[in-house]
């Protein structure tokens, strides 16, 4: 039993490791735990989905109709940057292949030197310098690469992203490089529609109440009361989220970096990353160029897959000598006492095929023989003794 190796063209992001999940051919890529995703499309649905069907009609008679149309926008907008940043490439790095790791290994051994036994190796850092001021690199043992500035290992997607700012589970991926600014509009326009949907749920139930009472508005408009409630509790979270990324635009600065105190002053630390001016920090943060990809996760490779070669040995059998399926064993000439009884030869068989005409050959014609001295010697003795 031996086996063949086939080539076949695969997608790069079928081999790709990590923790994510990859949709529509690898276009589509997020984090293997969604549900939280999921509850956050729900949630927002459900919330203008109610709005739409108990305040847009009241509220397009009786105050403006540009009411549910603005809030249609808005709407759209939401979902446009959620879904943008929650499909999106957050700026994950690619691992190193083994003949990189195994030089990367080779350098620090010889930088390092021979460690004696028992003592810890010194730390896998390297010192760059950015705006006169020196930051260091430090070294993924998973990903076996020297990571960039700024850049993150995450422990549940199990990748490193560059500018990694933190795992958000209501977006169902990382936030990095490529999609914060994305989840930031995200943040602020959803703020901006909890604030618009739970004001003009109070407009509606004061305007209602006027002509049939409190008691009776909330009867007759069960989903203003539910309305009120989520928004009322998710007002205070989102809007606190908006305003915290606000505050670390401003700064260029990070969550991971602000959670671990990186440019918190300590040691005469700065931040290399921040132009020491609110405008030039939110230009580079959300008016900056748009980086690509450095996964290629639609790009092809060539994989060598193992097929055994047992499963093709009776068709490449049956195909090369197709004569051996039509031909029947035939009983042997002299039977013996281990040959079965069925393939034996009857007497009556036999009889069968002496008395069967056989085909009579021609006969063959006669050729003298060629003539030499001995011949003709032989000849003339006959001859002569017949005289």
């Amino acid at each position: 039993m031996s086996a063949v190796m086939i080539a076949r063209k695969v997608r790069k992001w079928e081999k790709l490791p990590g923790k994510n999940t990859f949709c529509c051919d690898g276009r589509v890529m997020m984090a293997r735990q969604k549900g939280v995703f999921y509850l956050t499309l729900f949630l927002i649905m459900g919330t203008c989905a109610l709005f739409f069907a108990f305040e847009c009609p009241y509220l397009a008679v009786h105050l403006s109709p540009a009411i549910p149309v603005f809030a249609a926008l808005i709407f759209l907008f939401v979902i446009a940057m959620l879904l943008r940043t929650s499909f999106s490439d957050p700026g994950v790095l690619p691992r190193a292949l083994p003949e990189e790791a195994t030089f990367i290994e080779m350098e620090i051994e010889a930088a390092n030197g021979n460690v004696p036994a028992g003592q810890r190796p010194p730390p896998r850092i390297r010192n760059v310098q950015i705006n006169n001021q020196i930051v260091k690199l430090k070294y993924c043992y998973t990903c076996k690469i020297f990571r960039p500035p700024r850049a993150s290992h995450c422990s549940i997607c199990d990748n490193c992203v560059d500018r990694f700012d933190h795992h958000c589970p209501w977006v169902g991926n990382c936030v990095g490089k490529r999609n914060y600014r994305y989840f930031y509009m995200f943040t602020l326009s959803l703020s901006l529609l909890t604030i618009y949907i739970f004001t003009f749920d109070i407009v509606h139930v004061v305007m209602r109440s006027v002509d049939n009472g409190f008691l009776n508005t909330l009867k007759e408009t069960p989903g203003t009361v539910l309305e009120v409630l989520v928004c009322f509790f998710t007002l205070w979270s989102v809007v606190g989220l908006t305003g915290f990324h606000t505050y670390l635009i401003s700064l260029n600065q990070t969550t991971n970096e602000d959670i671990k105190g990186s440019w918190s002053g300590k040691n005469r630390v700065q931040n290399p990353y921040s132009h020491k001016n609110l405008i030039k920090n939110c230009c580079e943060v959300l008016c900056g160029p748009t980086y690509p990809s450095v996964l290629d996760r639609r790009g092809l490779m060539q994989e060598d897959s193992p097929v055994s070669s047992t499963s093709a040995a009776p068709s490449a059998s049956s195909s090369s000598n197709p004569v051996s399926q039509t031909t029947k064993t035939t009983a042997p000439l002299i039977p013996n006492e281990h040959t079965p009884d069925d393939a034996k030869p009857s007497i009556a068989a036999s009889a069968e095929k002496s008395d069967s005409p056989k085909e009579e050959l021609p006969p063959a014609p006669k050729v003298p023989p060629l003539a030499s001295p001995e011949t003709d010697a032989e000849a003339t003795l006959a001859k002569e003794k017949a005289q």
